[in-house]
């Protein structure tokens, strides 16, 4: 497999009953007697605008009951240097971090951040507050839209005790963002941020964590077995518009083109006319203060074109909202646009979930959009947020209550940052001879390529596809986050070839191996994936199947 998609450079550590892995800087899969406690630890260092400062690990030092990781967070106007280290002394593990800051900046978090792992959905704790009172919770099933436990000096989950020092510590349901756990982390965020962090001031905070020998996490009986059921229409696939500088050749992937328009840029009609000759009818996503003149220029523009559908969002926001749709539907119907209209989110589920009482109810669907990378870049990261697409999924749909829901484009990386708190680059000249919207405001992932990912997008679909789920898009036709030459084209292509059948979907046992299918004329067709570093045989409805790690294949089946 490609070193670029699963990370070589992992280091194993076990004390007693204790093991982790350290990758990069994150002490990861935290394991107490081989039942997962924390799916990893990290110190985090956030500047105004949350942008991560880059972390470098300088050394590690292994001993029989400690390991002690030296950090350097330096960049974005910061420089801090700490020591990342973990202590067992019997029973307990100690994760502490102290540092000292070099440079004076601006701050949105600095401290360590702990991630419980997806499994906890549902477990009962007992949370001690930093007055000392007790309080019983509940890890929330749903995808909690905001702070599920605040106030925390310790945890308490039957079998793990967790107690934090250094700062008040409150937790969030990061299942918004599909990464696969909910996180624990300082600094509320009731508190005003950014704040100021001077040189020469110290940090300190530790984690506690106490176990017995429960053991938890552990894989279920028939975890090999995939059952898929009918489900209503395949979904339509989609590919977003290059956003790439000219020279852009049409593409002809995917049943329909996504294009985004910044109103505000004055690259939106070349960017609407460039997507216009890949012959696709347009998905419109509109970017918009929502003044009268952009929204009258934007919809004399789509006049001329083919256009699907139109979900207007709200340029500071990255909503939909009342006033806004009202705008842009008065704007349509002057122009003689004839085409649904649709609200949601532009960024990330977050936004949809926190804010479904403001996103209006009169459309014509639901948008929502999911970025897996926004919070780390690991591949493991990458294939863990896999089974929280389908949550993500299965939760827009009941927000959206009978309406279809449009996921998509999914990008590896943020196309644009959504909590930016100074404007982010764009375009200054009316051509495209530098590109538009992502290729000023997104990060490019060298994943992009691998063939790996080909099989992660059969997965995402398979997770995606749920009854209620009209259409699905991935990444860009062309350019550095294109499809165009890469592996991943193909399972585009596999998954577009499947429209116009009956779905076929079901969940994973593990959220490792996948399967997606489309019926129709008496014969089923299934994309099955394994996401997995080791071969897996499974069987999908009685058929056997056997994969490489990170491939994908065809079935079909009469």
């Amino acid at each position: 497999m490609n070193a670029s998609w699963w990370r070589t450079d992992a280091i194993a550590w076990s004390a007693g009953e204790w093991s982790l892995e350290l990758r990069g800087d994150e002490l990861a899969e935290i394991r107490h007697h081989d039942a997962i406690v924390l799916r990893g630890v990290r110190a985090a260092v956030r500047v105004r605008g949350w942008q991560t400062v880059p972390v470098l690990v300088t050394a590690v030092t292994a001993e029989p009951d400690a390991l002690t990781v030296s950090l350097r967070h330096e960049g974005l106007g910061t420089l801090l240097d700490s020591t990342l280290r973990a202590t067992v002394h019997g029973g307990e593990l100690m994760i502490a971090w102290a540092g000292v800051n070099q440079i004076g900046f601006d701050a949105c978090r600095v401290g360590l951040v702990a991630l419980h792992p997806a499994s906890d959905s549902g477990r009962p704790a007992v949370v001690v507050h930093t007055d000392g009172a007790a309080e019983d919770v509940v890890f929330p099933e749903a995808i909690s839209p905001h702070q599920p436990i605040r106030d925390i000096r310790e945890l308490r989950l039957n079998d793990v005790v967790l107690a934090f020092h250094g700062d008040v510590f409150e937790m969030e349901d990061q299942r918004n963002w599909t990464d696969a756990s909910f996180k624990t982390y300082s600094r509320p965020l009731a508190l005003a941020y950014p704040y100021r962090v001077d040189a020469g001031e110290a940090v300190r905070q530790s984690i506690t964590i106490r176990a017995s020998c429960a053991q938890r996490g552990t894989r279920a009986i028939g975890a090999d077995v995939i059952e898929l059921r009918p489900a209503g229409a395949f979904p339509a696939i989609g590919v977003e518009a290059s956003t790439a500088p000219d020279p852009v050749a049409a593409a002809d992937l995917g049943a329909f083109r996504v294009v985004e328009l910044d109103l505000t840029t004055p690259t939106w009609p070349a960017a609407l006319a460039r997507a216009a000759t890949d012959g696709r009818p347009l998905d419109v996503r509109l970017v918009t203060r929502g003044t009268a003149q952009e929204l009258s220029a934007a919809a004399a523009a789509l006049s001329e074109v083919e256009v699907l559908r139109i979900t207007p969002f709200d340029s500071d926001e990255h909503i939909t909202t009342a006033g806004l749709l009202g705008a842009t539907r008065a704007a349509l119907a002057t122009a003689r646009v004839h085409a649904p209209l649709l609200a949601g989110s532009r960024s990330h589920f977050t936004e949809l979930n926190r804010e479904q009482a403001r996103i209006p109810r009169e459309v014509d669907g639901i948008v929502v959009n999911t970025t897996p990378l926004f919070h780390a870049l690991d591949t493991e990261q990458l294939v863990e947020a896999v089974a929280v697409q389908r949550l993500i999924a299965e939760q827009s749909v009941r927000i959206a209550d009978g309406r279809p829901v449009h996921i998509g484009p999914v990008s590896l990386r943020p196309r644009f940052n959504n909590v930016a708190t100074t404007p982010e680059p764009g375009p200054d000249r009316a051509d495209l001879s530098k590109g538009y919207g992502a290729q000023f405001t997104g990060a490019v992932d060298e994943r992009q390529t691998s063939a790996e990912l080909a099989a992660w997008v059969v997965a995402s679909a398979a997770a995606s596809a749920v009854p209620g789920v009209a259409t699905l898009s991935w990444f860009e036709t062309t350019g550095p986050r294109g499809l165009e030459g890469t592996p991943a084209a193909e399972a585009i292509a596999a998954l577009e070839a499947l429209a116009g059948g009956e779905l076929l979907t079901g969940p994973s046992p593990d959220g490792l191996i996948w399967a997606i299918g489309s019926r129709r004329d008496d014969a089923d067709t299934v994309l099955v994936a394994n996401l997995d570093r080791i071969e897996r045989a499974f069987s999908v409805d009685a058929a056997s199947v056997a994969l490489a790690p990170g491939t994908w294949s065809r079935i079909t089946r009469r």
